[in-house]
């Protein structure tokens, strides 16, 4: 016998199966704890269980891991579910008086399925607050999981599409009483509610998201003269997504008697240009080449003018600017000259490999303005900075970007980062901000000609280490840590000798933060004793979310494996966790204007061999 829809029951004792279109259940009290069991039931589908052991065994108890449920249609499994027990501590049957409350500690979580059965799930999952008639999940967790990980296994557009298909819905073959169709929209209200808080800016600018806003927004309005009860989440979705309502006539009432059928819908313009003027304003990271093989790091305005690059450039280097141009070269070999009023991060420029600044009397023009020969006579300027100052403005220069990172650009950089790179620019600012300062540190190391400074300089890089622990920016704590560290830095034995034994013993605690054995497990202790809000070390958090992607499978038998999803969101909302400041612990300072100037132009050194061929001529091979 077989059945187009069907539900099977995977017990390790199950209970023995009936026939007819009813199947007695070992738990009835259990089975109720599931809406979608119920529709099912009363659209006449059957229940199919697994019956491999002999019924005289079915009063054993069952764990809650041999429960599980198992959902067909078409003769294919759709959605698998698993029983869990609450986190409640519950008493005993015996003491209790039976198995019933029990029962209702018990709830059931997704294991695998499709797109749009986990979705259904989810739904189906939440309850509605009786006094306040609003949504509240029985399973947040879940819910997050979901809006988190959606990207790995279907689009954008497609979401929109089955969230508008499941507000639209007729259950039931048009039996649904007004109360059921009310709740049902509710609960979808709910999960957008709970996506656009999620997604924030993140995906607000996406088209699909835009209509499908507008479309929903539509038939909110068109239902709120049969459920009034929707005006209270019209006016959410209003403030969520900055919607407003035109109508041709008078302002629209559920309450009047004539419904209004056609309502023209438009964003807030102002709201949505702040947003974009916000976006395309912002502050970056450019590279600018001053030889052929160091650049300065510059945190600069993204509308910033050529004219003003080059000013910025020449304090830092103490030359006039006049006697300066900045060229571009371009991906195919180009070069280009920007002239003093071209933006530089144009959209005419997005081929621009590399920006370099060059004498204007030179006939060559990507002739280095500068020789290394001349950078390692340069004096190192934060040997008069004051290290809790630099921490400070390290710091402050990693909050701004972590603190505008979204935790799904970790799904987008692990699954899609050749697809989605303009998701995940925050993400890859930062990751590029530890190589910086790793490659800062040895630059400054390597290019300090006299020992004593060398010294001096090393302990300058281990107190700000230390600062930089305190004040809970891990990131830049690794960047410091490996750049000492780096061979072209540790071979230099004779300076190391020259440290103070403190500052040796300082480092080393320092170093043991870094230290990589048994999967990281001193930072891991020290992160999780930091409080809020913090840094962390984002590349072995990418490392982790790698590990746990490249191990599992992201489908089993073609449905969505949710437990590895799961596995990826706990992951995700780490960044989540790091940015909060509910105890008023505030990781962001004011650092000085002479710091920062120097901060926000780092010199770096990107040859490795340059490097070496430094640190070999400071200190010669015995």
């Amino acid at each position: 016998m077989s059945w187009d829809c069907g539900l099977r029951y995977m017990f390790s004792v199950p209970p023995a199966l009936q026939q007819g279109n009813k199947c007695m259940t070992h738990d009835k009290e259990e089975l109720s704890r599931l809406e979608m069991v119920q529709r099912l039931a009363k659209d006449g589908c059957r229940f199919l269980q697994n019956h491999s052991k002999g019924a005289e065994k079915a009063s054993e108890p069952q764990s809650d891991e041999a429960v599980r449920l198992c959902l067909r249609e078409s003769g294919h499994d759709v959605l698998i579910l698993q029983r869990v027990s609450s986190e409640q501590p519950a008493l005993t049957a015996s003491a209790r008086g039976g198995g019933r409350e029990e029962a209702r500690n018990r709830r059931y979580v997704v294991v695998s399925g499709t797109p749009e059965k986990i979705l259904e799930h989810l739904l189906n999952d939440m309850t509605l607050d009786d006094d306040r008639r609003t949504p509240q999940s029985k399973d947040s967790d879940m819910l997050d999981d979901f809006l988190l990980t959606y990207p790995v296994f279907m689009s954008t557009s497609d979401l929109c599409q089955a969230l508008l298909g499941h507000y639209c819905a007729k259950r039931h073959k048009g039996k649904e009483d007004r109360k059921e169709a009310l709740e049902r929209k509710q609960k979808l209200l709910h999960l957008v509610s709970q996506w656009m808080s999620l997604c924030k800016d993140f995906l607000r600018e996406d088209e699909h998201v835009k209509l499908f806003m507008k479309t929903l927004y539509r038939y909110m309005l068109d239902d709120l003269f049969e459920h009034p009860a929707l005006e209270k989440d019209v006016g959410e979705l209003q403030r969520l997504y900055q919607l407003h309502r035109r109508n041709t006539g008078d302002e629209y009432s559920p309450h009047k008697k004539s419904k209004v059928l056609f309502h023209q819908l438009s964003l807030k313009e102002n709201g949505f240009q702040s947003r974009s003027t916000h976006r395309e304003t912002k502050e970056v990271l450019c590279r600018v080449y001053v030889s052929m093989d160091s650049y300065l790091s510059m945190r600069v305005h993204s509308e910033v003018l050529a004219q003003e690059l080059l000013q910025a450039v020449a304090e830092r280097m103490d030359v006039p600017h006049g006697e300066m141009v900045l060229v571009a070269v371009t991906y195919p070999g180009g070069r280009l000259l920007l002239q003093p009023q071209d933006k530089v991060f144009s959209r005419s420029l997005w081929s621009v490999g590399r920006l370099h600044v060059c004498r204007k009397d030179l006939g060559e023009i990507l002739n280095p303005f500068i020789e290394n020969s001349e950078l390692q006579q340069s004096t190192a300027r934060i040997l008069s900075l004051n290290t809790w100052d630099v921490a400070v403005a390290l710091t402050e220069v990693d909050w701004a970007i972590f603190d505008s990172m979204h935790e799904e650009e970790l799904v987008y950089f692990t699954f899609k980062r050749h697809v989605c790179s303009n998701h995940t620019m925050p993400l890859e600012l930062l990751l590029q901000r530890c190589n910086e300062v790793q490659l800062w540190v040895m630059t400054e190391v390597l290019l300090c000609p006299t020992l004593c400074k060398r010294v001096q300089l090393i302990k300058k890089f281990i107190k700000i280490a230390a600062h930089c622990k305190a004040q809970r920016n891990l990131n830049c704590l690794f960047a410091i840590i490996m750049g000492l560290n780096a061979a072209a830095v540790s071979r230099l034995s004779q300076t190391w000798e020259k440290i103070p034994g403190k500052f040796k013993k300082l480092f080393s605690e320092l170093e043991s933060v870094t230290d990589p054995s048994l999967n990281h497990k001193v930072y891991r202790d020290s992160f999780k004793k930091m409080k809020p809000p913090k840094i962390p070390f984002l590349p072995l958090l990418i490392k982790d979310m790698t590990f746990v992607h490249e191990g599992n499978k992201t489908f089993h038998d073609n449905l969505v494996n949710f437990e590895k999803l799961h596995m990826i969101a706990d992951m995700a909302r780490v960044i989540r966790q790091c940015q909060k400041d509910h105890m008023g612990n505030g990781i962001s300072q004011k650092s000085s204007s002479e710091v920062r100037a120097y901060i926000d132009y780092l010199h770096i050194i990107d040859n490795q061999q340059t490097l070496f061929e430094l640190s070999h001529r400071l200190e010669p091979r015995a």
